[in-house]
């Protein structure tokens, strides 16, 4: 179990949150169609981890814009934010934003396994249930390259550290 913030206050996090070098588990989560994707999904691309607790938070919104902006110039490379929103909200977000160069996917069928298996599980707070801010970023073969669980979930993630990996 690891501990975080959100506006300075302890919130505990469950889960074994993957290390540089590790291959992470793989994951059925819904795209904006509803549809149930996985890794494989994306092919041998390399993929950039954008989780958050909700697309309808200031914070989380910017992370979503920010990537967007970023994997403009990316090559061979997929950013996917994930979130427990449901597809139709973050499909109506992406809308309303203009954002196109991300793939949204939403945990809501199974929360609890791909927040356990990431280690981003919140587990106490208001936010109880839903995931914490982190950036995880794979290679070709879904190893991690870079990771990070966000000190406080309020905050932006590090992007600079994130994208440079991929350059």
């Amino acid at each position: 179990m690891s501990q975080v913030t959100v506006k300075g206050g302890p919130v505990s996090i469950g889960g074994q949150f993957p290390a540089i070098g590790e291959t992470v588990k793989d994951f059925s989560l819904a795209n904006s169609k509803r549809e149930d994707v996985n890794l494989a999904s994306f092919g041998s691309k390399r993929k950039i981890l954008n989780i958050f607790p909700s697309i309808d938070t200031p914070t989380c919104a910017l992370s979503v814009k920010r990537f967007n902006d970023e994997a403009a110039n990316l090559s061979n490379t997929v950013v996917l934010c994930i979130s427990a929103d449901l597809p139709f909200a973050q499909k109506r977000f992406c809308g309303a934003e203009g954002t196109e160069n991300v793939e949204t996917l939403s945990a809501f069928r199974g929360i609890e396994k791909f927040s356990t298996d990431y280690g981003v599980a919140i587990l106490d707070s208001s936010l109880q249930g839903l995931t914490t801010r982190a950036v995880i970023v794979l290679d070709e073969s879904n190893k991690v390259i870079h990771s990070e669980l966000a000190a406080d979930i309020a905050e932006e993630p590090n992007y600079d550290a994130a994208l440079s990996v991929l350059k």
